[in-house]
C-alpha cells in the first residue's frame, strides 16, 4: 500500500498554527491555574457553532460550509459571553472559580447533546466538535486564521499584558473559537495543556521553544501514525501530545521552574 503523505502537510501546518498561539496561551493558564477555562470555553464556542447549524444561519451562511462564516459568529458570540460570565464568577466568587469553569464546561457539553438530540446526524456533529476533522483542514482555511493568530500574539505580547483579567478571557475567546474550528475541543484543550505541563521545568524562551517542539514532535507523530495506521487524526494526535507530556515530565523530574 502507498501512503500519500503530503495528505498531512496541511492538517500539520493547522498544527503549528495553533500551538503558535496555544503555547504561550497555556503557559499563563498553568501559572494563573485556571487549567481548564480552554476546555470550557471551547466547549461553549463548539454549544453557539451547533446552534448556528440548527436556525436560519446555517441557511443564510449554506455557501460559506460548515465551518463558515455563520458558524464562526455564532461560536465567536457563544465564546464570548462565556468569557464575560467567567469574569463575573471570578469577581463573584473566586475561590470556587475552578469549579464554576468546570460547571460550564458540563453545562455547555450536555446543552449541545439535547440540541443535536434529534438530529439524524448529532452523533457526527459531536464527534467532530470534541475530536475535529484534522485531515481534512484546508490551504483556504489557514490563512484567515493564521492571520488571526498574528493579531493575537501581537496583543498577548504587548498590551494584553497590562489588561484587566476580563481582556484575558476575550483574547482567550476568540483564539478557541477559530481553533475549535480547526482542530476540535480535545486537541485544543491538549495542545494548550501538554506542552506547557511538559516544560514545566523551564522558565523563559527555552521553555517556549521546547514547548513549540514538544508540540511539534506531537502532531508530526500523531499524523503520521494516524494515517499509517487508519486511525482518527485528532484522537490520535491527543494521545501522542500526553504520552509527550507525561515523558517530559518523567524527563525533567521534580525540578521546579528556575
Amino acid at each position: 500500500m502507498t501512503l500519500d503523505w503530503t495528505l498531512l502537510l496541511a492538517p500539520f501546518a493547522a498544527g503549528l498554527l495553533v500551538l503558535a498561539t496555544h503555547v504561550v496561551l497555556g503557559i499563563d493558564v498553568l501559572r494563573r491555574g485556571i487549567i481548564f477555562i480552554d476546555l470550557a470555553i471551547a466547549q461553549v464556542a463548539g454549544l453557539g457553532a451547533i446552534a448556528a447549524s440548527l436556525t436560519d444561519l446555517d441557511v443564510i451562511f449554506h455557501d460559506f460550509g460548515p465551518r463558515g462564516l455563520g458558524a464562526q459568529l455564532a461560536a465567536g458570540l457563544a465564546a464570548g459571553a462565556g468569557a464575560l460570565l467567567l469574569t463575573w464568577c471570578e469577581r463573584r466568587w473566586p475561590d470556587i472559580q475552578e469549579a464554576l469553569i468546570g460547571l460550564v464546561f458540563v453545562f455547555a457539553a450536555a446543552a449541545g447533546i439535547l440540541l443535536l438530540a434529534h438530529s439524524p446526524h448529532g452523533g457526527e456533529h459531536l464527534r467532530d466538535l470534541l475530536a475535529g476533522q484534522l485531515l481534512w483542514v484546508s490551504w483556504q482555511q489557514l490563512l484567515p486564521v493564521a492571520l488571526l493568530y498574528v493579531g493575537v500574539l501581537a496583543l498577548w505580547l504587548g498590551p494584553a499584558q497590562r489588561w484587566p483579567r476580563l481582556g484575558f478571557y476575550l483574547l482567550f475567546a476568540v483564539t478557541v473559537t477559530a481553533s475549535v474550528q480547526l482542530v476540535g475541543v480535545l486537541l485544543v484543550f491538549t495542545s494548550l495543556i501538554a506542552p506547557a505541563v511538559a516544560t514545566r521545568a523551564f522558565s523563559g524562551a527555552r521553555r517556549i521553544v521546547l514547548a513549540y517542539a514538544m508540540g511539534a514532535a506531537g502532531y508530526a507523530m500523531g499524523l503520521g501514525l494516524s494515517l499509517y495506521v487508519d486511525l482518527p487524526a485528532g484522537a490520535t494526535v491527543v494521545c501522542c501530545l500526553c504520552l509527550l507530556a507525561l515523558g517530559g515530565l518523567g524527563v525533567s523530574g521534580r525540578r521546579p521552574a528556575s
